[in-house]
């Protein structure tokens, strides 16, 4: 099993592309393995032939360095792949050595003694109870049916010792098991296997959410130039080439790295002993995939105008959601961006990506009423966007995160501010 990735420890065999005894030259596909980030294509580096295949398709936490298969080169003799199979593969423990049976003696068995106490004989009703008074008032106070003690006193009178010691019995198996009633019907359900990558996913966002000191802020950004100004260029590049259209994501790509690059302090990483501070906006944009959520990262972005920003985006969020993604493509990031407008969702909070100090919650746009006392009827119609950032306190202070989200909102209520 190759290490597609630094951090890989183990993958899958989503499925092999040669079969046993089919030959491959260089450059061909080999096998497709499934890493916690994306399903990789593996190629071959020489020619060759597929002598025997060790883990087949469909499995699972095979660890780094695992042998997964036997290659051969042309005229090698594959008779003894077998073998070495068996022997790439862990042995298995050795049969403990049975002994001849010895003769059984019979042996009485031990009777078993009860520990539980035995219950005493209760009185038959109406028959009158001996008891002292000061018996009656604990057996009243405890809630004790006298009728089950009995009493140790001159001619069998129960006695306070006797109410004191008196323990009552253990309830059977049986009767605990009607007491609860009939059993509860469980609700239908289905059992999903759980791949590498939401294995992996469930245990980084845990750790980010319990070890790194999130804080939050959130404002409205008004949105109107932005639109104005994408209708224009969609307009115009239209006309031209028809997929040339840009997004609200596109322009919120770029605020974000030029407010990267007016705060700073917030295109950083914990480290431990430093604080890294990057200095180019490497944007992870967070894409949902079938097999959960992977963060392609648009590389540069401060550099890259709006057009080619559109472009990357989109040919990494369809490779994210074939499953193509290189490692080179996902791994790093020096900020992430999560937007649900699309999915109509005003508002939420997003969990870090550690290392990174800062990730952005990306609202739906919507029409709301502002004052505007400039307006006859003294308010307006504007359209507002609700973003929240998420902060690593140990390395954005709150007045650092308020500055990179006013640098930010500035950008995107005058966008012309970016292209200049």
């Amino acid at each position: 099993m190759p290490a597609m990735s630094p951090t890989m420890t183990e993958g899958g065999i989503a499925s092999w592309k040669k079969q046993e005894g089919e030959a491959f030259s260089a450059g061909d596909v080999l096998l497709e393995i499934e890493t916690d980030k994306a399903t990789i294509d593996v190629e071959a580096q020489d020619d060759g032939i597929v002598a025997r295949i060790i883990a087949t398709d469909g499995a699972k936490n095979v660890a780094v360095g695992t042998p997964i298969a036997i290659m051969a080169e042309e005229g090698d003799d594959l008779s003894g792949a077998a073998q070495m199979v068996s022997e790439a593969s862990p042995a298995p423990p050795a049969p403990k050595e049975e002994k001849a049976p010895e003769p059984v003696v019979p042996v009485e068995a031990p009777k078993l003694v009860s520990s539980e106490p035995k219950p005493q004989p209760e009185l038959s009703k109406g028959e009158r109870i001996f008891a002292s008074p000061f018996a009656k008032k604990i057996a009243l106070e405890k809630g004790i049916p006298l009728a089950k003690i009995k009493g140790t006193g001159p001619e069998g009178r129960i006695i306070r010792e006797d109410v004191e010691k008196y323990q009552p019995p253990a309830p059977s198996a049986t009767t605990v098991a009607s007491s609860l009633g009939p059993s509860v019907p469980q609700p239908e359900y289905t059992d999903i296997p759980v791949s590498n990558m939401r294995k992996v996913i469930g245990t980084r966002l845990t750790q980010s959410k319990q070890e790194l000191p999130h804080y939050y802020l959130t404002l409205e950004i008004n949105m109107d130039k932005v639109l104005k100004l994408r209708e224009v260029f969609n307009k115009t590049s239209g006309d031209k080439d028809k997929t040339a259209k840009l997004s609200v994501n596109d322009f919120i790509l770029k605020a974000v790295a030029c407010a990267l690059k007016d705060v700073p302090e917030a295109n950083s990483a914990w480290l431990g002993d430093v604080i890294r501070q990057y200095k180019n906006a490497d944007i992870s944009l967070a894409v949902a995939t079938p097999t959960g959520l992977i963060t392609p990262i648009v590389k540069d972005v401060g550099s890259k105008g709006l057009a080619t920003i559109s472009a990357e985006a989109k040919a990494l969020a369809k490779k994210a959601r074939d499953g193509k993604l290189a490692p080179q493509e996902y791994q790093g990031g020096t900020f992430t961006v999560s937007n649900l407008g699309m999915f109509d969702i005003d508002h939420f909070t997003a969990i870090i990506n550690p290392p990174q100090s800062c990730i952005l919650a990306v609202g739906t746009t919507k029409p709301a009423l502002v004052p505007a006392p400039e307006e006859e009827r003294g308010f307006k119609t504007v359209n507002i966007m609700r973003v929240t950032l998420s902060s690593d306190h140990r390395t954005v202070d709150g007045a650092v995160g308020a500055r990179w989200m006013g640098a930010f909102k500035g950008y995107l209520e005058n966008p012309l501010t970016f292209m200049l």
